[in-house]
């Protein structure tokens, strides 16, 4: 058998909630809430196990404190896989913090120069409500345009054409400015603040552009105060970067090949020769430096569990599987109860039946 454990986080210093589930099956061998998360209690949640006939080939989990001795003690002929998805959200937490805090000094640097700007949002005309697109069965009613009456011929291009044009154009940069100042990353391989920077860069560069071509005094103050406000922190710029470059490398190194199998000892091979790579970095600020030596602490504190998902068939790499299995009971709770932690407390002091699928023959 091949088991996974998670267990979902304690809400309100209530116990926790824990499932062991056979993957190869999908069925649930035990659930249950535990009041502490040591070794001892871990223990006994997989004492079990031991008197089963199965063989118990691995075990996948998230590398909780006590549940990795647990496993050593109780299970000690069984291959403990630690989830990769995890591995890699450890590696990138001190890049994420340093991220979140350039987002966070990025956003107030474009405030404090242009927010004066974004901020203006052109009036609309009367009768517009503020309704930009409608779609469904009953759309908005379509307006007619207005014929002007006149008895001189008009030129087809009006003279205020241009004036217009340039209002519209100045108006979605200012709206786009807005727009990246609201984005939202989700680390370890998306970080916000790295296409902030990025994508305001390319505004202040499109800027210049049009003032190329027509002058616009609304344009240079927006290309005047993102450079302003991007110029200090070019060199931070410089470095995130590099660090998510060495997380999507080390991701990388992980991922399968349909076409050729890949053993352990290969996997861990070429992770430890990039690790120790990425160490010798060449022009390393001290800021990256310490993140390198991070990167080979977490690895080396993960390093018994990593590999065994190449060698073993039907041993997954993540645990994912078995956490949106945790997100979809949630769901059903609250669509079913319309409750939170009600539901949950009640579920721990009376418990409940729970109808299992047979397993296939």
């Amino acid at each position: 058998m091949i088991i996974a454990l998670d267990g979902l986080a304690p809400q309100g210093g209530a116990p926790q909630i824990w499932c062991m589930r056979e993957l190869s099956t999908g069925l649930t061998l035990r659930s249950g809430w535990l009041g502490q998360q040591d070794q001892t209690t871990f223990e006994a949640f997989l004492e079990p196990l031991q008197h089963l006939d199965w063989p118990m080939l691995a075990v996948l989990s998230d590398k909780q404190t006590g549940l990795v001795p647990a496993v050593a003690t109780g299970l000690p002929h069984s291959h403990h896989q630690l989830c990769q998805a995890h591995y890699l959200r450890n590696l990138a937490a001190p890049l994420a913090e340093a991220e979140a805090a350039f987002k966070r000094e990025l956003r107030q640097r474009v405030r404090q120069h242009v927010g004066h700007l974004i901020r203006q949002e052109p009036r609309t005309e009367p009768g517009h409500a503020g309704v930009l697109t409608v779609t469904g069965l009953v759309p908005s009613p379509r307006r007619e345009p207005q014929a002007r009456v006149s008895h001189n011929p008009t030129p087809r291009v009006s003279p205020l054409a241009p004036e217009l044009d340039a209002a519209e154009v100045v108006a979605q940069l200012f709206r786009h400015t807005r727009y990246l100042l609201t984005l939202k990353g989700r680390p370890p391989f998306r970080l916000a603040g790295i296409e902030t920077y990025e994508r305001l860069d390319n505004v202040a560069s499109f800027s210049l552009e049009l003032l190329a071509q027509r002058y616009e005094p609304r344009l240079v103050q927006l290309s005047q105060g993102l450079q302003a406000a991007l110029a200090p922190l070019a060199q931070t710029h410089q470095e995130l970067p590099q660090g998510a470059a060495w997380l999507r490398d080390i991701a990388y190194s992980f991922e399968p090949v349909p076409s050729r199998p890949r053993h352990a000892e290969d996997i861990a091979g070429q992770l430890r020769d990039y690790l120790d790579t990425v160490r010798r970095w060449p022009q390393a600020t001290p800021t990256l430096s310490q993140f390198a030596r991070h990167l080979d602490t977490v690895s080396r504190s993960y390093w018994s569990g990593l590999f065994h998902c190449y060698d073993v068939p039907g041993l997954p790499r993540t645990n994912n599987e078995l956490e949106s299995r945790f997100r979809d009971t949630r769901r059903r709770l609250l669509r079913s109860t319309g409750q939170k932690g009600l539901t949950q407390r009640t579920l721990q002091r009376q418990g409940a039946w729970e109808i299992l699928p047979p397993p296939p023959t």
